[in-house]
């Protein structure tokens, strides 16, 4: 490592980092930040001012900063477009307003128990008060939520009636917090503590039992039928997710495209597999063979953890500068019972390592891996894992809120998309059938460009579809015949969809723009490209905007 002196301009940064913690104890919790974990956000609206106050606050001393380096102007313009954007959604009433299946403060506040250490009694009492403080967090966010209801912007109905039902089944005999109860129960701990951790289970438990039907008191009346955000909030929505502005009706064009190279893709790969048979008879196959089978979770987690060791030890000092801290990853089952994949970064010190988590819906236990090692490509290495894990890592060029605060989900799901690319190109998925579970996600990525973009700005449906207006009906048809992943699943993808409005299309046009990235400097280095430095380069850089990462890696910022 070669050490760089701290700038004024990282004295910024550390500075806007250290407030942004303090107002978010949830992310100080995410980020392994010791001091906040026994408390929760303040998700009132006094609590979003304060955050637009430190935002704006910060903007305005980058406005005045000097840069001493290229690492300070790419501070400073990652900084100016994360917060910038921060702020228009929030002065457009979008931030205080959101409910929705995934990334709302209902599901936050709840998340955050899983990745807090239950080892000794002062953990376990930590653990309890923040459980204590459930109740009024969601007081909070009632609070922001009515306000924002009474200037007339409220999340659709079929999120605001998803959300409730996620309160009840977190609540629910069996849900969550009857797991986490059982667990307490038996753990080892003082019995002071432990009743004081039994109380704010039941505590929290109460209040999301309760939160549900007041959710729909307080918003189901004024909630509108029609999922659309509209044009005008998608645009903004899209430059956040992406850190880039895309013209939407050409990528909505250029979705419809992926979808059909990867269908032909797929239909090749069938017909090699079993010449005259449908997809969908060769999918069955490699579903019945057992060479693909995992039975049980355990049998799952078991599993993942074993593939992402492999690719640690395939890549690393071959295609990636792997350090030592950053070779270590968990695989681990989630708490919940919601569906879906997700990665978790390590602490600060590496004391908690990078985790793939993987929330499997409650009734399913029998898996597949040919549809599966993909995504442990994406979650894992080197997808996420090495993406974040990296920047954590690397404190003697860039700054806390560069390694642990800034992400764009277009840079990160962009390259957790290539990461899986890659992987084919380097000869792990050559098996077909785990090709054909990569194109598989290949076409889901794709299918979400064309539903989320084509149903939030009205554009025109596929004639596949029957054309005109898109409708709940249309979409699931559209994602159901280009996913074959299970119901529950897709239920779950498509309300995320719309109710997350430009986030899931960001993973296929972030995976674009990180591949337009490479040829271009591909094409510039000519015979000194070297495929091992420009991953060293480009994820040195962290999680910026894309627009940000492609003038830092070309060097024409």
């Amino acid at each position: 490592m070669t050490d760089r002196l701290p700038t004024s301009v990282d004295a910024i940064a550390e500075e806007h980092f250290a407030a942004e913690v303090a107002l978010s104890p949830i992310t100080a919790t995410h980020l392994g930040i010791p001091g906040y974990d026994d408390r929760l956000d303040d998700f009132s609206p006094a609590g979003y001012a304060a955050a637009s106050a430190l935002r704006q606050q910060t903007l305005a001393r980058l406005a005045e900063a000097e840069p001493a380096d290229d690492i300070d102007k790419v501070t400073i313009a990652a900084m100016q477009e994360r917060l910038g954007l921060a702020e228009e959604i929030y002065a457009a009433g979008l931030e205080d307003s959101a409910v929705n299946v995934i990334a709302s403060p209902l599901q936050s506040i709840r998340g955050v128990f899983d990745l807090m250490p239950t080892n000794t009694d002062q953990e376990w009492a930590t653990f309890g008060r923040r459980l204590a403080a459930v109740g009024s967090a969601l007081d909070q966010w009632a609070q922001s939520l009515a306000g924002a209801r009474d200037r007339g912007q409220v999340a659709p109905k079929r999120q605001v009636e998803a959300c409730a039902q996620q309160c009840a089944d977190f609540a629910a005999e069996g849900g969550y917090f009857a797991g986490l109860r059982q667990n307490a129960a038996a753990a080892t701990m003082s019995e002071s503590v432990r009743d004081e951790v039994l109380a704010g289970i039941d505590a929290a438990s109460a209040a999301y039992a309760a939160f549900g039907p007041r959710l729909t008191d307080l918003l189901g009346a004024h909630a509108p039928e029609a999922d659309a955000c509209g044009a005008q909030a998608y645009s903004l929505y899209s430059r956040y997710f992406l850190g880039s502005t895309v013209d939407l009706a050409e990528t909505y064009a250029w979705g419809q495209e992926e979808v059909a190279r990867i269908e032909a893709e797929r239909a090749a790969i069938a017909e090699s597999l079993r010449p005259g048979a449908g997809l969908d008879e060769v999918l069955a196959a490699l579903d019945a063979d057992p060479a693909y089978q995992l039975h049980g979770t355990e049998a799952l987690q078991a599993w993942m953890q074993a593939k992402a060791d492999e690719a640690i030890d395939a890549l690393a000092d071959v295609h990636f500068d792997i350090p030592g801290p950053v070779r270590t990853i968990e695989g681990c089952i989630a708490p919940t019972q919601l569906g879906g994949i997700y990665y978790t970064g390590p602490s600060d010190d590496f004391s908690r390592p990078g985790r793939m988590w993987w929330s499997v819906p409650k009734g399913d236990t029998e898996f597949t891996t040919w549809r599966e090692l993909t995504t442990v490509y994406h979650e894992g290495v080197p997808g996420h894992h090495l993406q974040v894990a990296q920047t954590v890592y690397r404190k003697d060029l860039l700054n806390s809120w560069r390694r642990l605060a800034a992400w764009t989900s277009g840079h990160g799901e962009g390259w957790a998309l290539y990461a899986e690319r890659l992987m084919a190109e380097l000869g792990f998925m050559d098996d077909p059938g785990n090709r054909l579970g990569l194109l598989d996600g290949q076409s889901l990525r794709a299918a979400r460009v064309v539903i989320d973009i084509g149903v939030h700005c009205g554009f025109e449906a596929p004639a596949e579809v029957g054309g005109g207006a898109w409708d709940y009906d249309k979409a699931w048809r559209y994602l159901t015949a280009h996913s074959r992943m299970t119901e529950s699943v897709l239920r779950f993808e498509l309300d995320r969809y719309l109710g997350w409005p430009g986030q899931a299309p960001s993973y296929k046009i972030g995976e674009r723009l990180w591949l337009d990235l490479r040829a271009e400097s591909e094409r510039r280095a000519g015979e000194d490209f070297d495929l091992k430095d420009f991953h060293r380069r480009a994820l040195d850089i962290g999680s910026v905007g894309l627009d940000t990462l492609r003038a830092a890696v070309l060097g024409t910022l």
